[in-house]
């Protein structure tokens, strides 16, 4: 055996004393995504499905339409996803940035109350779909009867601190044959921050269909007697709505320049 060949040998030998030996690792297992998702009642999906469903709506990003008032048109013009809203007329506009509402308003024309109002009109008229929001108690709420049809009827409650009144209730009820929506039942605790028994009745009867979902097209308030519905009372349309996928600038629902902060009460 020559060196060379002595030198070569005793080089490999040296390398496989140098070498570590490694440690086999198990490669992780991939495991498939779940996407947590709430349950809801059987008979509220029934209603979102005939409704044009909940995976369309969610694909939804802005919501616009316009309340026709003859004295001043709002265009009121909301985020899906984040909530933030913005309603403009000729002499003042308003809106919720996501943290606080606002108002623009040089002249002082406006004189409800921002905090109560900027998305009042939008959880009116995304129903049913609103009534997927997280946070929400489902039971089962007794049926009313209207010009001698029977409509059952789902209770809404909210858990606690969700939304500027937690304390609000709503009762949906619907056709039985269709499960359209059919009427909407509410409280209204806003100011007081306590519950309420009287229930306002809004019948929802007038629906058009935008970009695959059924809208309202106009709404009916009724005069009542506790859950005795009895005639119609006053009626808001609506015009010119449209839903989209894509999201507005964020810029346009900040307050603008010359516009204020106005207080949200929270219950």
């Amino acid at each position: 055996m020559n060196k060379l060949t002595i030198l070569v040998l005793f080089l490999m030998v040296l390398a496989c004393k140098q070498t570590p030996k490694t440690k086999e690792v198990e490669e992780p297992v991939p495991q498939a995504m779940t996407e947590s998702k709430p349950e809801y009642p059987d008979a509220i999906i029934k209603v979102f499905d005939a409704h044009g469903g909940l995976e369309q709506w969610k694909k939804q990003r802005t919501l616009s339409y316009v309340l026709p008032k003859p004295e001043l048109p709002e265009t009121h013009t909301v985020d899906l996803w984040s909530r933030k809203d913005r309603i403009d007329t000729e002499q003042f506009s308003m809106g919720f940035d996501g943290k606080e509402a606002w108002l623009l308003d040089a002249d002082e024309t406006y004189k409800g109350d921002v905090g109560f109002y900027h998305n009042l009109m939008f959880y009116f008229y995304a129903m049913p779909f609103v009534l997927a929001d997280d946070g929400i108690i489902y039971s089962e709420a007794e049926a009313i009867s209207y010009d001698g049809k029977s409509y059952p009827g789902i209770q809404i409650a909210y858990e606690s601190g969700v939304g500027a009144s937690s304390k609000d209730e709503y009762y949906i009820h619907f056709d039985p044959e269709t499960h359209q929506m059919r009427w909407l039942g509410y409280t209204v605790t806003y100011r007081s921050g306590e519950s309420s028994d009287n229930v306002k009745w809004i019948r929802y009867d007038d629906w058009q269909e935008v970009n695959g979902l059924i809208l309202p097209k106009s709404i009916t308030w009724h005069k009542y007697e506790g859950r005795e519905i009895m005639e119609p009372a006053s009626t808001v349309n609506f015009e010119d709505a449209t839903l989209s996928e894509n999201s507005k600038p964020e810029s346009f629902y900040e307050k603008p320049e010359n516009g204020e902060y106005v207080p949200i009460k929270m219950n």
